[in-house]
């Protein structure tokens, strides 16, 4: 992902529960690309499924994270407050013939495939979905600076996406987009299982006449079965009481070389933030690894 002149980042977390260690890596890794260069690094509350949200848990990864040294800039944005932004850009992509009422049920979808590219006549239902109009032979490309060269033919490989969902929830790709462009967000560094949504993102921002940021794609935490991390028993929280053996056991997981921090050889009660400043020079995004890691 080239530097750029005024490089800004973010890290996005939900909050459905504490931060285990693979949400510390997508941290720390989003942390470094932005810093490296001296660019800024945003925080953002990703909300928009209050279904699944537990309460008390964004303030509990605030606090996580604050304990891990981080500092945000930029104001702390919560996807719960924007309801009006994402209505607004909705309502354009519905004026623009881009996004249609779907009255189609997930059986019915289902016995499609799971790909939507029509809707069946007649049908109707109280609560519509809202879904993106994917135009045919529809391929997006793009450069992940991890990954390298992506190609989706959206059409064929995910059809019509859902923009706002039937229970009224938002969906994350427009949320995402949406919130990218309006904080003016030049990298997006997130997990690798959000690597196939990337071209959806892309041509919402095409459509929308938004400009596209640089991607990096980081190798998820995974459990002996080969359960994303978040996604398994084995999701334990990190113990911001212990910050510093989890930043460097992350840092390794970036397949960083390992290193003591210049400050930790004058005095053992060096700081995580004195970590992360020592880690910021000694950062090699071109040794980070494509695959997942099993979590010791």
């Amino acid at each position: 992902m080239p530097r750029q002149d005024a490089c800004r980042g973010r890290f996005a977390p939900s909050p459905t529960g504490p931060l285990h260690p693979g949400s510390l890596l997508a941290a720390l890794g989003s942390w470094l690309f932005a810093r490296r260069g001296g660019g800024e690094w945003w925080l953002r509350i990703e909300d928009v499924d209050r279904i699944r949200e537990m309460p008390g848990a964004a303030q509990d990864q605030l606090d996580t994270l604050a304990a891990f040294g981080f500092v945000h800039d930029g104001p702390l944005v919560r996807q719960s407050d924007r309801d009006a932004l994402y209505a607004a850009v909705l309502d354009r992509l519905l004026a623009d013939g881009h996004a249609f009422e779907c009255h189609c049920s997930r059986s019915v979808i289902e016995a499609q495939g799971g790909i939507h590219r029509a809707c069946i006549p007649g049908l109707r239902r109280p609560d519509p979905a809202i879904r993106l109009r994917v135009p045919d032979d529809c391929l997006v490309e793009f450069d992940d600076f991890i990954h390298g060269h992506q190609s989706q033919r959206v059409d064929r490989d995910v059809g019509d996406f859902v923009l706002r969902r039937a229970d009224g929830c938002w969906a994350y790709q427009l949320a995402v987009v949406v919130d990218d462009a309006d904080q003016g967000m030049t990298e997006v560094v997130r997990g690798a299982d959000l690597l196939d949504s990337t071209p959806r993102q892309i041509l919402l921002q095409r459509l929308l006449g938004l400009p596209t940021p640089g991607y990096a794609h980081l190798p998820l935490l995974v459990d002996p079965h080969g359960n994303k991390l978040s996604k398994s028993t084995s999701a334990h929280p990190v113990d911001r009481n212990n910050p510093l053996p989890a930043l460097h056991e992350t840092w390794l997981q970036l397949g960083q070389a390992s290193f003591v921090a210049t400050r930790f050889a004058a005095s053992p009660q060096a700081t995580p933030q004195e970590w992360l400043h020592d880690a910021i020079a000694r950062f090699d995004p071109a040794r980070i690894p494509r695959h997942h890691m099993e979590l010791s």
